[in-house]
């Protein structure tokens, strides 16, 4: 995926450095610099960066999908899933992570709607006690329709996952 200098300056991000080491990796740093975009207002800039219309389909698996592909992390698209834009195929990518071993920027997967396929997906970032219930702080794409913090029921989490193996680095320099 290429990204653009025009894009780049807009997101001011280290997102768009072209070369992101193991140890630069970090999702929910690129992910933060596109906090606020809206799928209406903001529709050219989240196509470019996930090359999904946002207003057309259901993204946050795309917006996951891209993080990961800046980051040089494999992703749904990378490893050739037969349903990449589906949040519930993420229960599929990476290591399982128990829930007490969570970490800041683990993938989480949530249900959503009545049918079974359904689903969402986005990046932890730490836990809030709501009336003495665990939530977690997610970072994702299509909350509220757009990118954006939002705050889940722990207890409703389908599963949470984390890329364990090691990342190529492109040392063709």
């Amino acid at each position: 995926m290429r990204v653009t200098a025009a894009f780049c300056v807009f997101a001011a991000s280290a997102a768009c450095s072209p070369f992101v080491t193991e140890l630069e990796a970090d999702p929910l740093q690129t992910a933060s610099a596109y906090i606020g975009l809206e799928e209406r207002a903001n529709r050219q800039e989240l196509k470019q960066l996930m090359s999904v219309d946002p207003v057309r389909y259901e993204w946050c698996a795309a917006f996951v999908n891209a993080i990961l592909e800046l980051d040089n992390i494999p992703n749904l698209n990378s490893i050739e899933h037969p349903y990449p834009l589906m949040a519930r195929a993420y229960l599929e990518w990476g290591e399982t992570v128990a829930r007490p071993d969570i970490q800041r920027g683990d993938i989480v997967i949530f249900p959503r709607g009545t049918a079974g396929w359904q689903g969402h997906v986005g990046f932890y970032v730490e836990t809030e006690i709501v009336d003495g219930v665990e939530h977690w702080v997610i970072l994702g794409g299509n909350q509220d329709q757009s990118v954006s913090y939002g705050l889940f029921a722990a207890n409703h989490a389908l599963g949470i996952r984390r890329w364990n193996q090691p990342l190529s680095v492109d040392d063709s320099s």
